[in-house]
């Protein structure tokens, strides 16, 4: 398990640049697009050619290329192995041409669908951005395909750090159109291209080493051979579950749209800080041990042993973060978005988004590894069904809830009700109090039926996994018991320091609370043997920047 770990440090390190880079990159867009129009128009027409990136992309192709790719370059057919991946590129280019085609020349009834709720100015600024950053999206997906070989020959840095051009060159476009003084329209404009751009340099950055690593490639589009084949039978069924997950992301897109101003931009802001815990500890584990899991499909103890090793390392780190972000979130947001057109009550109503989430980080975080052990057991049917349960439950649940939460606002930092309860509609989004704007709550619903659907989604994957692997149960609960005392001290600390640092700048604040109370969980876990602590601890006391890095036959 050792590789698996050094694999895992390396995608998490990747992640972690390119996650760092993704908040300075939404900390520009909130402060110069701010939670108004121009935010609502760029994350609307962001997310609706994202579904080429969530059909086609990392997900799908994780799930289907990668087991057969690995177990293919693990028997030592070299040839076979290349014959995959050139079928496997020329057949994702012509579908993502299409698709992205399609997506510009519809983008008018494909706006009208998706955000319904969107009207006059907005609706066209909408309209003008998905055109131009749809290609992006598209050369994104390509970049995927990169990111399945490299990691399939456990190359695991470059994909995952590759995401940082993208958000650069995003953050570039926004600095150049503030520093010109653009409107807010013209500055979503400009962000549109830096999308555009920054797609295709993720893509570049990474394809000759893909290429120097998988040899002499011969791109085609016929899935005559049997391995393209099995890709491809695989390949469906993934869709259809990242299809699910793409499809919950458009309905909520859909509702907020019918919130008033603000709504799809809070949700925004709120979820990159969300996925940043989740992308760095969960994603990093699940992606290196796919490929592990490929090669050792045939042995059910070795299987199980490593989700669980994967499962304790997540819960150690995402509780923390759950704690942190519920606890001492507010100075957290203020620190990283608080600035310019983005105000203290926008701030508010995101910590609220942010911590309702994040009671959910937990059970998605370790689906993560759940889902993946499915698809190195050769399973990509199921968790697609599960994930289609979990989108009608938060579906579902996010309607009822946000028509109620939507009948509250904040104003100048004092909550009040707008409307009567129980609600079955939305409000006029021009409500105003004292003639003045203010923001609804209707986007914690929507985090509220995603946080119970993540809980369901949990339960069902751990289930289908157990069963598969024989009748011992997955008890990720036992490792709770080292982390607990630790985790409720660092709660404690981080909630006495939010109220003793509150009215003090974020970005004062922030460090003040995260410090002690991440120095107090891991120092307390360590204490009661938390193999994980433990670890952290050696490696600041070993840290040495000085220290040259020798070269052994595992590093890159």
């Amino acid at each position: 398990m050792t590789s698996s770990g050094r694999n895992a440090s390396r995608v998490a390190t990747g992640i972690f640049v390119s996650r760092i880079v993704a908040v300075v990159r939404e900390s520009f867009l909130a402060a110069y697009l701010g939670t108004r129009l121009g935010g609502d128009a760029f994350g609307a027409a962001l997310r609706i050619p994202k579904v080429l990136q969530n059909l086609l992309g990392e997900g799908a192709l994780s799930a289907s290329f990668i087991p057969i790719y690995s177990q293919l370059l693990e028997e030592g057919d070299q040839k076979r192995a290349r014959n995959v991946a050139g079928a496997v590129l020329g057949l994702l280019i012509l579908l993502v041409g299409a698709l992205t085609v399609l997506t510009v020349l519809l983008a008018r009834p494909i706006v009208l669908i998706l955000a319904p709720g969107f009207s006059g100015e907005k609706y066209e600024l909408t309209i003008t951005l998905l055109r131009i950053m749809a290609p992006g999206i598209g050369l994104i997906v390509l970049a995927a395909w990169c990111l399945g070989v490299l990691n399939s020959h456990r190359k695991f840095f470059l994909s995952y750090v590759a995401p940082a051009f993208w958000s650069i060159a995003i953050i570039i476009a926004c600095a150049i159109a503030a520093l010109a003084n653009w409107t807010e329209m013209g500055i979503a404009r400009s962000v549109a291209y830096g999308v555009l751009i920054g797609g295709g340099i993720q893509f570049l950055a990474q394809l000759p080493f893909a290429l120097k690593v998988a040899g002499h490639i011969r791109i085609t589009f016929s899935l005559r051979a049997k391995a393209v084949r099995q890709v491809f039978t695989r390949f469906g069924p993934a869709v259809a579950g990242r299809g699910v997950v793409t499809l919950g992301s458009y309905i909520d897109l859909i509702l907020a749209s019918l919130l008033a101003t603000g709504a799809v931009a809070i949700l925004d802001r709120a979820h990159a800080l969300y996925l940043f815990p989740i992308s760095i500890f969960a994603l990093s584990i699940a992606a290196a041990d796919l490929p592990e899991i490929s090669r050792e499909h045939r042995s059910p103890e070795k299987v199980r042993e490593r989700i669980m090793l994967g499962g304790r390392r997540i819960m150690f780190f995402l509780l923390f973060m759950t704690i942190i972000f519920i606890a001492g979130g507010h100075s957290i947001v203020s620190a990283i978005y608080e600035r310019v057109n983005f105000t203290s009550d926008d701030t508010l109503i995101v910590w609220l988004v942010l911590a309702t989430y994040c009671l959910g980080m937990l059970a998605s975080g370790l689906s993560r590894i759940l889902q993946n052990a499915s698809y190195g057991l050769g399973d990509v049917k199921n968790p697609a069904r599960i994930a289609l349960v979990r989108m009608v439950v938060s579906v579902v649940l996010g309607v009822i809830l946000m028509l109620q939460f939507d009948r509250f606002g904040i104003l100048n930092g004092e909550f009040f009700q707008t409307g009567n309860l129980p609600a079955f509609s939305t409000q006029d989004v021009l409500v105003t109090k004292d003639g003045t704007e203010f923001r609804h709550l209707g986007a914690i619903g929507l985090a509220l039926g995603a946080m119970f659907g993540s809980w369901i989604e949990f339960a069902l994957l751990k289930e289908l996994v157990r069963r598969k692997l024989g009748k011992e149960r997955l008890l990720f609960i036992k490792n709770l018991g080292k982390i607990l005392l630790g985790a409720i001290v660092s709660a404690t600390i981080a909630i006495a320091l939010s109220i003793a640092t509150s009215g003090i700048n974020g970005l004062l604040a922030a460090p003040i609370v995260v410090f002690p109370s991440s120095l107090a969980y891991v120092l307390i876990a360590a204490k009661f043997q938390s193999p994980e602590a433990k670890g952290l601890l050696k490696r600041v006391r070993n840290f040495n920047p000085f220290k040259p890095k020798s070269l052994g036959r595992h590093d890159e």
